[in-house]
């Protein structure tokens, strides 16, 4: 056994992420790049290593080589101790033929085995989905004051979404009294953020009887927090009123993304007190063009810009040709906007090309017009706004 560790984290990371539609065709939703310099999964990694938490297992399932590529030794987000680290756990054979991870409890559950060398005394449980920052050190000890037997961080959401929502009832004391999954009247508008802190005993009890029950989902909110609600547990509500965003979604990965153009960004990226770490890919400076026209944008190294950019977000490598136009987009890394493109209200992925002359989104309030990877609008052609173009 390895040293005994505090705390050991748990990033649920294998999700399709189908409603990502053509942005996850080749890669895991945690991998789909955003800000410019980021992708979605440095926020929970560098939320680790802010809050002093060195030993994360990482559980993969759908499409991972690119996200296995990216963590790599875990060192950007000084993830690379002795006695810890960030480790990759994929679907591994057990007998004679092995097991997708079937649900959250089901992926925690297969690798018991793997928290067990630390044997720790508390297991926090993350999705790899969310754009945020958080002190899950804060959170811990919470769980521990409180001496909880589970502590689900939850936010405060509009009340005409709650619906939309696990929903957490509490008494005075923060103690959760009722669990309501996506309610249609809801009692309270406190919503599950899909974090957790658990006590590891209890939560390995949970899981291996979860796992016997051949009715059960084997997931976290319809299965492993009703259980322990219905069997008297003391399960705490941690909350947290810091900005937030799930971007399973087209429209709220290009709203957060857009977020980050305002005056005052509701997340800091240049807090040096909490760091989002990424991967540093030795990309030269940025080239801005005598003649270029760039407004409100956030442009990162490696990027060429010839042509006119307005509130939008180029990634490392992009190319922007003279007489092109991009405009309240994101555009993913090493694509090429050619001369004379109008890419608006967008999102184009890694390496794509906008062919010259061609025309990509529209401009409004619409749905956002989106290219997949690698994929090549033709010359003149055109990407209406909701349309997804790439490869069928």
């Amino acid at each position: 056994m390895l040293r005994k560790k505090r705390c050991v984290a748990m990033l649920l990371a294998g999700g399709q992420g189908s409603r990502l539609g053509i942005l996850t065709r080749h890669m895991a939703k945690p991998a789909v790049p955003f800000g410019g310099k980021y992708r979605i999964i440095d926020f929970p990694l560098s939320n680790c290593a802010n809050s002093g938490i060195d030993v994360v297992g990482v559980l993969t399932q759908y499409r991972p080589l690119e996200l296995n590529a990216y963590i790599a030794s875990g060192a950007p987000w000084d993830l690379d101790v002795v006695n810890g680290g960030v480790f990759v756990l994929p679907p591994y054979q057990t007998g004679a033929t092995g097991e997708w991870y079937k649900g959250t409890a089901n992926a925690i559950y297969q690798n018991l085995s793997f928290i067990e060398q630390y044997n720790p005394d508390y297991v926090l449980i993350l999705s790899g989905d969310h754009i945020y920052k958080m002190d899950y050190a804060a959170m811990v000890a919470c769980h521990e004051s409180h001496g909880a037997d589970a502590t689900i961080a939850v936010r405060q959401v509009p009340w005409e979404e709650t619906h939309r929502f696990g929903i957490m009832n509490t008494d005075e004391n923060d103690n959760i009294t009722e669990f309501e999954e996506k309610p249609k009247h809801a009692k309270s508008n406190n919503a599950s953020m899909g974090v957790y802190v658990f006590t590891w005993d209890k939560l390995r009890k949970y899981l291996t009887e979860d796992e016997k029950d051949p009715n059960s989902s084997n997931d976290f909110g319809k299965n492993i927090i009703p259980k322990m609600l219905n069997d008297g547990q003391k399960m705490v509500a941690y909350s947290f009123n810091d900005y937030w965003k799930d971007v399973g979604t087209i429209e709220s990965l290009w709203e957060a993304n857009m977020d980050l153009l305002a005056d005052q960004p509701e997340i800091d990226l240049h807090d040096k007190k909490f760091r989002i770490y990424a991967r540093n890919l030795g990309m030269i400076p940025q080239f801005v063009a005598d003649k270029a026209e760039v407004d409100n944008c956030l442009i990162t190294e490696g990027c060429e810009v010839y042509g006119t950019v307005r509130h939008s977000i180029l990634s490392s490598g992009v190319i922007v040709a003279e007489g092109a136009q991009v405009i309240d987009s994101v555009i993913m890394p090493g694509a090429k906007i050619e001369k004379g493109a109008i890419v608006r209200r967008a999102m184009v992925a890694e390496n794509a090309v906008i062919s010259a002359n061609a025309i990509v989104g529209e401009e409004g309030d619409g749905l956002i017009a989106v290219v997949g990877q690698d994929a090549v609008v033709p010359e003149g052609g055109k990407v209406a706004a909701g349309e997804q173009f790439g490869e069928e």
